[in-house]
């Protein structure tokens, strides 16, 4: 279950960022994670919930998802498709030199505080 060190550091970020700015209560954070980034969200959220509770500025905050679509390029006939339908292989050329552009990382879009 890699979602407990993905929440390990993301906490760390957010206490680290909320006392730089001497804030009083992280009271929301939105994620943004890539639906191919292997974060199972059910796993996250229980991971999330039960790590706030050992934090200082966290202990409260509430958690928002935002899943960013997989998007794969074909380097062959230059066009994009959700990776999530059809993988690796390009569906309009049927290549194998495709890559991931979008759907891959888990970032932090938002925190709120007071």
């Amino acid at each position: 279950m890699h979602e407990l060190g993905i929440v390990v550091h993301v906490i760390k970020q957010i206490e680290q960022i909320a006392e730089e700015n001497k804030v009083n209560k992280v009271v929301e954070l939105t994620l943004e994670v890539g639906e191919v980034s292997g974060v199972v969200k059910e796993y996250f959220v229980d991971a999330f919930n039960w790590s706030i509770k050992k934090t200082k500025y966290m202990k409260d905050c509430k958690l928002n998802f935002i899943t960013i679509k997989g998007i794969t390029y074909c380097e062959d006939c230059g066009k994009t498709y959700s990776t999530t339908e059809f993988g690796k292989e390009c569906p309009y050329c049927h290549s194998g030199k495709t890559y991931l552009i979008t759907g891959k990382d888990v970032s932090i879009k938002d925190i709120k505080v007071i």
